[in-house]
């Protein structure tokens, strides 16, 4: 009988505290505000949205892998287009230029 009541002033001393302790617990259970958060686009979006807005590239889609980076677009018939691309997928990615494949769009 004397253990329950020492325990039971035990827990009449550190109430406060642990109330504080329980409202703090609960608050972090709840979800944040409901605002949307903008999320930032996918790799391949950024790499399709620069490379189309490249000089000669055209239109352009992107397959991005963890063994390498293939691109579909209209300027791929010009070497220099194919090049420059390459040149930026490889700063992009870190992929060497062996793991970029570059194809022509169909019309």
């Amino acid at each position: 009988m004397d253990e329950i009541k020492k325990r039971l002033s035990l827990l009449g001393k550190f109430k406060y505290p642990l109330l504080v302790l329980l409202a703090g617990m609960l608050l972090m259970l709840l979800p944040l505000s409901p605002e949307k958060k903008e999320e930032a686009p996918a790799p391949e979006q950024r790499l399709e949205e620069i490379l189309s807005s490249s000089r000669g590239v055209g239109e352009a889609r992107v397959l991005l892998s963890p063994s390498g980076v293939i691109v579909v677009c209209r300027g791929a018939d010009d070497a220099s287009v194919r090049l420059d691309m390459i040149r930026a997928i490889r700063s992009y990615t870190g992929f060497g230029s062996d793991k970029i494949t570059i194809l022509k769009l169909a019309d």
